[in-house]
């Protein structure tokens, strides 16, 4: 898998996004946390993510902005570790729960937690 986050692999559409937050299934590390659904892509894309900061806990657009750059970012350099002999299309979305800002190694340590979890999960299904 490449280490890029193209635009066919952004979950865009507001349909699947409403039916990932009704039907999905959710894991937690704090201070993240990852909605998942299995579903049909029709661009064969096998992961479509998104990422979204609470703008409960975050007022600036620059602070939930930079937030969410570090979460692309960290996603982007960790999913071909993780996500190689997947052949089950789902669709990801990653929330930033924390109220805190965090710094890049905060960050990706807890994706890497994250997307561990979420690969036992969906291996013992």
């Amino acid at each position: 898998m490449k280490l890029s986050y193209s635009k066919n692999e952004k979950l865009k559409s507001k349909k699947q996004i409403d039916q990932l937050f009704s039907k999905g299934r959710s894991i937690s590390e704090f201070p993240l946390r990852l909605v998942y659904l299995p579903c049909k892509h029709s661009d064969n894309e096998i992961m479509k993510a998104s990422v979204s900061v609470s703008k409960r806990n975050f007022k600036k657009a620059v602070k939930r902005n930079r937030i969410k750059r570090l979460l692309r970012e960290a996603y982007r350099l960790n999913k071909g570790s993780f996500f190689n002999n997947i052949t089950t299309q789902y669709a990801l979305m990653i929330l930033y729960i924390g109220s805190d800002e965090p710094s890049f190694q905060q960050v990706e340590s807890s994706m890497k937690k994250l997307l561990n979890k979420f690969k036992n999960t969906i291996s013992e299904r």
